[in-house]
C-alpha cells in the first residue's frame, strides 16, 4: 500500500498494491499492520455502504461529535465520487481548509478521513456505491450535519444544483452550530461542549 498526504494534516490518500492477471486482480483494501506506520492506527468496528442513484448527488457535510466522533477510511466500489474532507479542528495547521479527492472504482484509491473533519462526497456517475470504515458507531445523538455551500468553508464541489436530503439541505451553518473541535499537537482531540 502507498500512502501519500494531503494539503490537510492529518488526512491521507492510500492506493492499494493491484494484482491483476487474465483472471481479473485482487488487492488488500484494508491492513492495520501496512497502514499504523504511516499513523493509521484505527481500529474500525463499523462498515458502511451507500448507493446514489443520480450523478450529482452530494452527501454531506457530515460528522459526529464527541465522544462518539468517526474517523472515515472511505472508497468508491462503483462509479466514482469527488470526496471532500474540511478540518474543522480549531488550532489546527489547516483549520477550515478543505481537500477534494477523486475516488472511483477505477482507481480503487481510498481517503482516511480522521476525527476533527467534517466529510462529504458528491457523484460523478449514477448509480455510484461507497463504502466506508468508521472506527466508532453511529450515535443519532452525536450525528451533525453543516451546510455543504457554507461560505465560511467554501468548498467547489463542481455542481451547481445538486441532488439532496431535506437533512442536507437545511442544515445549519458551522458558526450557527454546536460542531466545535480543538487540535492539539501530540494529545487527544477535545471538545467544546459550548462556543467560546
Amino acid at each position: 500500500m502507498h500512502v501519500s498526504e494531503t494539503k490537510l494534516k492529518d488526512a491521507v490518500i492510500v492506493e492499494p498494491e493491484v494484482h491483476g492477471d487474465n483472471r481479473g486482480w485482487f488487492f488488500e483494501s484494508y491492513s492495520y499492520e501496512k497502514l499504523r506506520p504511516y499513523g493509521l492506527k484505527t481500529s474500525f468496528v463499523q462498515d458502511n455502504r451507500a448507493l446514489s442513484g443520480q450523478r450529482g448527488t452530494l452527501r454531506g457535510l457530515h460528522c459526529q461529535i464527541n465522544p462518539m466522533a468517526q474517523g472515515k477510511l472511505v472508497s468508491c466500489l462503483r462509479g466514482a465520487v469527488l470526496d471532500i474532507a474540511v478540518d474543522i479542528r480549531e488550532g489546527s495547521p489547516t483549520y477550515l481548509q478543505w481537500t477534494a479527492v477523486e475516488l472511483s472504482e477505477q482507481n480503487k484509491r481510498m481517503f482516511f478521513v480522521p476525527r476533527g473533519f467534517l466529510h462529504g462526497y458528491v457523484t460523478q456517475q449514477d448509480n455510484t456505491e461507497v463504502f466506508y470504515k468508521v472506527d466508532c458507531g453511529y450515535s443519532p445523538a452525536h450525528e451533525r450535519c453543516i451546510r455543504y455551500d457554507d461560505p465560511a468553508i467554501g468548498v467547489n464541489w463542481g455542481t451547481i444544483f445538486p441532488v439532496l436530503s431535506n437533512k442536507d439541505a437545511d442544515a445549519p451553518k458551522l458558526f450557527h452550530s454546536d460542531v466545535r473541535f480543538l487540535y492539539k499537537e501530540d494529545a487527544a482531540l477535545l471538545y467544546m461542549d459550548a462556543i467560546l
